[in-house]
């Protein structure tokens, strides 16, 4: 609950920074920062996330992320990502991307802990609509022990150059996970 009050918060903040900001976004700023809380609708679980791009020139990025989910049946888990992404330039208004990540998977059990390494790697498209809205979608496959393959849908507001927030979808086997949160671009 509270990390939904710090987004809300944050929606907020971007909203009131949007009233007075009359320029246009950066289009497909690959610098960035964000925060987001994740709803997971299988056992209940919920969290935030936290991700990072930054743009090293030529098309290439170093990306990463932090996910902490609670589950209500006392399962904890916390996954942290760090790797490395290419942009290719579509069109105007497009982007396809990849990325390669090395994935840490941590779970925290009552009677158990569990730790596994491996590796994750997404594939997609990112770009606006309208100067305002952008759109992105990947298929994403993240590989421990065991193999999972997701479909991500997501979509953002720019209230300012800086300042966007929005929704994603991510779609996997029998678990759909939502999510809604900010992204703060630096550069």
């Amino acid at each position: 609950m509270k990390v939904l009050i710090v987004l809300t918060g944050l929606l907020l903040q971007g909203i009131a920074i949007a009233q007075t900001s009359g320029q246009q976004p950066m289009n497909r700023n690959y610098n960035y920062a964000e925060l987001r809380f994740v709803d997971v609708d299988r056992n209940g679980g919920d969290g935030i996330r936290f991700n990072g791009s930054f743009d090293l020139g030529n098309h290439w990025l170093i990306v990463g992320g932090l996910t902490a989910l609670d589950f209500n049946n006392s399962v904890d888990t916390t996954t942290l990502e760090i790797g490395v992404g290419y942009v290719w330039p579509y069109s105007d208004d497009f982007d396809l991307f990849s990325t390669l990540r090395f994935a840490r998977a941590e779970i925290d059990t009552p009677g158990n802990n569990f730790d596994d390494n491996g590796l994750a790697f997404s594939a997609g498209t990112r770009g606006f609509l309208t100067p305002e809205i952008e759109m992105r979608g990947s298929v994403n496959h993240v590989k421990f022990d065991n193999s999972d393959t997701y479909l991500e849908l997501a979509g953002d507001y720019y209230f300012t150059r800086r300042f966007a927030a929005g929704l994603t979808l991510e779609f996997a086997g029998d678990t759909d996970v939502i999510t809604i949160g900010a992204r703060w671009f630096f550069r």
